[in-house]
């Protein structure tokens, strides 16, 4: 069996769907699917071309005995509509151009989504492939887009709406990252078959056992004695981050109570301004790390804070940083309703709820977990063992290796 995965996002960047897209590569492989990745040169979320790939268009190279194809990509630290869709254009063209250079044929080729636009390249190169199109939507785009003021033209929105029904009949399977997102696309599409491939993580790479603390509170001054509540990933509009500077605004005089938002994105430049303009000397920000370093800075942490904005579009949404803080045994809270609140609340007991974008709710949740450490670890000690019968890697590729066995 021979399958493409064609997406903007891979390896040596740093982020969800990247590791999602290699790990799931790799266990393929692994059961005897000869893979081949046509990817965009490395580039997020700095928005800047990695060193080793400045002014090239085409790499050909090897990733653990995967087939790695990378296009050009136009990047820029401009963050405007304009700037982002030809981001996203200029990869969909480089994309279908280049994979001529591709040799052979294939018996699927599965597209990551977002961004939505790369569908255009999927549909020519199944076609030029001979290759069955699944399409993997980890975001429902455009709806989100709408919803978050991201995208007002309607023409523009039109557009996107009429690519994914498109793209949904034109695939033979259509996988989606959560629950809600498959049963979001079965009632709009009911002829369009679904597949639930959620995300997961590796419990050997992030095991609590195997890893050390090092020195990472040494090196960014923390106290051993320290109450450390992490947020790592994007610093975006979809995660309304004001809610934890506002919940930090409480605890000003509990000086052992430390607030770290980990990683960049579009409102890390207002928020810094937020932080100076109300004195928050209690909040820190640190540049994304590699994988490599997650581990032990997980380890160094006591608790971690998931947020999103309280919108009902991510009433099905499972924020991936979840899967890594409880395999680690970190409690964490929970800021998203809906889907994710039933899993990891409601049935894994694997941290507190507190209502999206409700400062008062995230503190109460913070003084529960610093008056109650027996708690906390119980919680933490839940959410490894949940994960690790829910949403472990190795059983996730398997189940998706049998489904893809089953179409052909």
């Amino acid at each position: 069996m021979k399958l493409l995965i064609l997406t903007q996002y891979f390896p040596p960047e740093v982020g969800a769907p990247q590791n999602r897209l290699f790990e799931l590569a790799l266990r393929l492989k692994a059961a005897g699917v000869e893979i081949s990745v046509l990817t965009a040169m490395p580039n997020y979320p700095q928005m800047k071309i990695h060193e080793a790939y400045k002014g090239k268009t085409f790499v050909k190279e090897n990733m653990e005995g995967l087939n790695v194809y990378r296009a050009s990509i136009y990047v820029s630290s401009n963050k405007g509509i304009l700037s982002r869709l030809r981001n996203y254009f200029s990869f969909v063209i480089s994309s279908a151009r280049k994979s001529k250079h591709i040799p052979g044929n294939f018996d699927y080729l599965m597209c990551e989504s977002p961004p939505l636009f790369l569908g255009y390249s999927a549909l020519y190169i199944s076609r030029k492939k001979k290759a069955k199109l699944i399409f993997n939507v980890s975001d429902l785009w455009p709806e989100s887009a709408e919803k978050l003021g991201v995208v007002t033209n309607p023409y523009l929105l039109g557009m996107a709406y009429r690519l994914e029904a498109k793209l949904y009949r034109r695939s033979v399977l259509v996988t989606g990252q959560t629950q809600g997102i498959c049963e979001n696309i079965m009632q709009r599409f009911p002829q369009v078959k679904t597949y639930w491939l959620p995300n997961g993580v590796d419990l050997n790479y992030y095991d609590p056992e195997k890893t050390e603390s090092g020195n990472w509170r040494i090196q960014n001054n923390f106290t051993a004695n320290d109450k450390i509540f992490l947020y790592a990933g994007i610093i975006g509009i979809a995660q309304g981050l004001d809610t934890i500077l506002e919940a930090a605004q409480r605890f000003v005089n509990k000086k052992d109570i430390k607030f770290v938002l980990m990683g960049s994105g579009p409102e890390k430049t207002r928020l810094l301004k937020m932080q100076q303009e109300k004195k928050l000397d209690n909040v820190f920000f640190l540049d994304a790390v590699t994988k490599n370093e997650m581990p032990g800075i997980l380890k160094s942490v006591d608790a971690a804070i998931i947020p999103l904005r309280k919108l009902d579009l991510f009433l099905g949404a499972i924020p991936s940083k979840i899967f890594e803080n409880l395999a680690m045994q970190i409690p964490i809270l929970l800021g998203v309703d809906g889907e994710a609140r039933t899993l990891f609340i409601d049935q894994g007991k694997c941290g507190i709820y507190f209502e999206p974008e409700n400062a008062a709710s995230l503190a109460s949740a913070i003084e529960q977990l610093v008056q109650n450490p027996g708690h906390a670890k119980e919680l933490g000690n839940n959410g490894r063992a949940f994960v690790n019968r829910y949403f472990n890697r190795e059983i996730i590729a398997a189940g998706f290796y049998k489904t893809l066995v089953a179409l052909k």
